[in-house]
């Protein structure tokens, strides 16, 4: 339960922020294909970056809704990826 505390406070620190560059997955419907390809892409290599294995990257940056911050955040911070997985999706 303590990594879900903190995926709540991330959130909320996140949101506070305002961090540049963030995509609502509102905005990320209205991309063309091309876009949408290229943010998938990034998203899954800063994933794969932070730890993530190949499946849970892929899986992680094709959903729109997974707060990509939040995700590497809680691995940097010493959350296991099979548990980030699971609180995330």
């Amino acid at each position: 339960m303590i990594w879900v505390g903190l995926i709540v406070a991330l959130m909320r620190e996140n949101g506070s922020r305002g961090r540049k560059g963030t995509m609502t997955a509102a905005e990320f419907e209205l991309l063309d294909e091309t876009e949408t390809e290229q943010v998938i892409g990034w998203r899954f290599h800063e994933l794969s970056k932070a730890g993530y294995d190949l499946d849970a990257a892929l899986l992680l940056a094709t959903h729109a809704y997974v707060d990509l911050h939040v995700a590497v955040d809680l691995v940097r911070l010493g959350c296991p990826t099979e548990t980030a997985l699971r609180i995330l999706i």
